[in-house]
């Protein structure tokens, strides 16, 4: 009988199929993450392993699982796994795409509106008890409605945000790999080089991939070219931008405000710089964190594992 092995305990509905076919074993814990040995310990002798973003899927573990045919990950970036690697030893990889397209466009949108209009900062002042009288300019934000958001990344999350923004009448500007005409037709967006976006938006918003090209994309220079009433917002990946570049941007107020659903080190460390200042919003990675999301996701990567352990072609297979 072919094994699977899952990084995380998830709910008993999402592997339910797998258990009626295969042997199945699940890490003890959905929150405390594999160490590389454990997980190389645990999946010696899987056939499929179910692994999530966080989980570091290297040339070495790879070569250390000799019967493995499948990687299925538990998200639509695939960034944590030797994709080539992979290929090289005939093991599918499989991802998630498409099903968490409008629930992580709900908290692009969401985490936006909460940077712009300070929320999270009043809050934890409110319950610390500092509310003392009501200022006439006190937790003033910026403005959203009407205001230019600039979307990097134009895939299936950069329309969906998109099309929030025109409920807010947003001046929509975008910066794609390749140019969408049928979009721009279709709902009035206006495609813009990385620079022009930059410094015109009000608003950026990340929704690249992490690759070779794209690390690091936000950097000094990119920073500089922004307004100083700007505000961006990553939910991509921790490294599309230089952290360091974001909070010396950030420290001396050459950009107005950051919100970030990523970070390059994950989980961030507590001591983190960007941590510190209160013009940061801060979430843990929680982009396509809804109940209804989650579930159709892991039934795609339940239905991906079957398929090939079964001998058939999966659906959304990256190699």
């Amino acid at each position: 009988m072919d094994k699977v092995f899952i990084t995380r305990k998830l709910p008993d509905e999402a592997v339910a199929s797998l258990k009626e076919k295969f042997e199945v074993k699940m890490w003890h814990s959905d929150e405390i993450q594999m160490t590389s040995e454990e997980l190389k310990i645990e999946a010696k002798d899987a056939h499929a392993i179910w692994t999530m973003l966080s989980d570091k899927v290297d040339r070495s573990l790879i070569a250390s699982l000799p019967n493995l045919k499948v990687i299925s990950n538990l998200g639509v970036g695939y960034n944590n796994i030797d994709v080539e690697a992979a290929k090289e030893n005939g093991i599918i990889v499989t991802n998630t795409p498409g099903v968490l397209t409008e629930t992580t466009a709900d908290l692009a949108f969401s985490l936006l509106l909460a940077t712009a209009r300070r929320v999270m900062e009043a809050e934890r002042d409110l319950r610390a008890g500092h509310w003392k009288s009501r200022s006439p300019m006190q937790y003033t934000g910026m403005d959203v409605f009407g205001a230019t958001i600039g979307i990097i990344g134009m895939g299936r999350i950069g329309e969906a945000v998109a099309r929030r923004a025109k409920g807010f009448n947003m001046n929509v500007l975008y910066h794609n790999r390749t140019r969408k005409m049928d979009v721009e037709k279709e709902f009035g967006f206006t495609y813009a080089e990385l620079d022009t976006l930059l410094e015109e938006s009000d608003f950026i918003v990340l929704l690249t991939p992490l690759t070779p090209e794209t690390k690091g994309l936000i950097g000094e220079r990119e920073l500089s070219l922004m307004k100083d009433t700007a505000t961006i917002i990553n939910v991509a990946r921790g490294g599309v931008v230089d952290e360091q570049a974001l909070y010396d941007a950030l420290a001396t107020n050459k950009i107005w405000a950051a919100g970030l659903d990523v970070f390059e080190v994950e989980p961030v460390p507590l001591d983190h710089p960007l941590l510190t200042l209160p013009n940061v919003t801060v979430l843990p990675h929680i982009g396509s964190a809804s109940i209804r999301t989650r579930l159709a996701m892991m039934q795609m990567n339940a239905k991906a594992i079957e398929a090939v352990l079964e001998e058939k072609e999966p659906e959304n297979r990256v190699v």
